[in-house]
């Protein structure tokens, strides 16, 4: 992967954590297992030894995906709560009326996205339309549903 990972630097912290873990902590007790595992005598038959294989593996792919994202992260300045913005960047919270509803999002990075937290990804198709607007600005997405349309009320 060689596209760039926008990311908050908290973001980019809780993914360094979890690189960490996973290569000093998790790994070498799964390493550990696994020979234990094959200590134990046929291993065509031996489930512990084929989940133990099949736990390192999976923990190997996240471990190369960590250190991918790691050295294509681009850090997005997070924008102090309170302080206007005219245009919609990575990292704005942007309020925006649909009908008599307001609602507020973060536009993040994808890997940081969680709607659960009203963060949006730069690469949903409400965050890709976000991108570069100001106050006022309409915009229309298209859903299950149909269009919705939304205007920009506030940009911090």
């Amino acid at each position: 992967m060689d596209k760039k990972v926008y990311i908050t630097e908290k973001g980019l912290e809780e993914l360094k954590k979890e690189h960490s873990e996973l290569v000093s902590a998790k790994r070498p007790q799964l390493v550990s297992r696994l020979a234990t595992a094959r200590d134990m005598g046929d291993l065509a038959e031996n489930a512990e030894y084929t989940a133990a294989r099949d736990e390192l593996a999976f923990i190997d792919g996240r471990i190369d995906e960590l250190e991918d994202l790691l050295k294509n992260a681009t850090i997005i300045a997070e924008k102090p709560r309170g302080k206007k913005s005219k245009i919609v960047n990575l990292g704005s919270r942007v309020t925006v009326k649909t009908g008599a509803k307001k609602e507020a999002f973060t536009i993040v990075g994808e890997w940081e996205s969680n709607p659960g937290e009203k963060k949006i990804s730069n690469e949903s198709p409400l965050g890709k339309n976000l991108l570069g607007k100001t106050i006022n600005d309409k915009i229309e997405i298209e859903a299950p549903a149909g269009k919705i349309t939304y205007k920009i009320i506030a940009i911090e």
